[in-house]
């Protein structure tokens, strides 16, 4: 991958905010990479983050560094396991970048890619042995693996102070999504992350179209037969369009 210059008064800024928290990790290196070069609707200028990639590597050592603590609070591990998925799904592209999708990558959601406190992580290890432990199904789309049906990439930080305010919104944001899922009263064509989370979004004795009317401006009638947008792999590159395509 090329390597391109930083600053050194931009780099020194950068760094300076990565402090070790007793409490929380500091999550400030992210955010302003992440506010600088991740569009509204959650697509990655890579070629502008190639150009801190110092800065990111910096933030993804701290991160391997300051594992979660025993007396942090749950929402500071759920938003620092969170911040890790998708810093993680970014770095194995930015490794290998350019590419045009992470399936590209050798085995990328079995790769060890994360380490901390002695233990190496995958993708997967770190959604379905981690994450989805924490029981919310919502959690799923706050999950980047860097690909155009994934729900977009916040331009933001995941935080302790903001993870709840992000659950609802980015919910909401992605079921609303005409890109993600095409909703009527009597249709339904909807992401596949519904139907290999199934287990997760009925796990409180409800329908997948019930949890989906809890945030749908249009809701679905009961008994709808649910259809599935077929998944886009491609790239979540800023500029590129994602095709709706069905997959019955």
């Amino acid at each position: 991958m090329k390597t391109f210059k930083t600053p050194m008064f931009l780099l020194t800024l950068f760094l300076c905010t990565i402090t070790y928290s007793q409490n929380s990790a500091d999550h400030t290196p992210w955010d302003r990479i992440l506010v600088l070069n991740v569009t509204q609707n959650g697509l990655v200028n890579y070629e502008g983050v190639t150009t801190d990639v110092i800065i990111f590597y910096e933030y993804f050592r701290y991160l391997q560094n300051i594992a979660p603590q025993e007396h942090w609070d749950k929402k500071d591990k759920l938003a620092y396991w969170i911040n890790v998925y998708n810093a993680t799904a970014m770095k194995m592209i930015l490794d290998e970048y350019p590419i045009s999708s992470i399936n590209e990558i050798e085995n990328p959601w079995k790769r060890k890619a994360f380490k901390t406190n002695g233990t190496r992580y995958s993708l997967d290890d770190i959604e379905h042995n981690i994450l989805r432990k924490f029981g919310d199904p919502r959690i799923h789309f706050l999950l980047n693996c860097g690909s155009m049906s994934s729900p977009g990439l916040w331009n933001r930080a995941y935080t302790g102070e903001n993870i709840s305010y992000a659950l609802e919104e980015r919910t909401s944001e992605f079921i609303n999504d005409p890109q993600k899922n095409q909703i009527t009263t009597n249709s339904a064509r909807i992401s596949e992350l519904f139907k290999w989370y199934e287990e997760d979004f009925t796990s409180n004795h409800i329908e997948v179209i019930d949890f989906i009317n809890q945030y749908a401006q249009v809701k679905v009638a009961p008994n709808t037969e649910l259809k599935y947008v077929t998944y886009d792999w491609n790239i979540n590159k800023k500029n590129e369009v994602t095709p709706i395509t069905s997959n019955n």
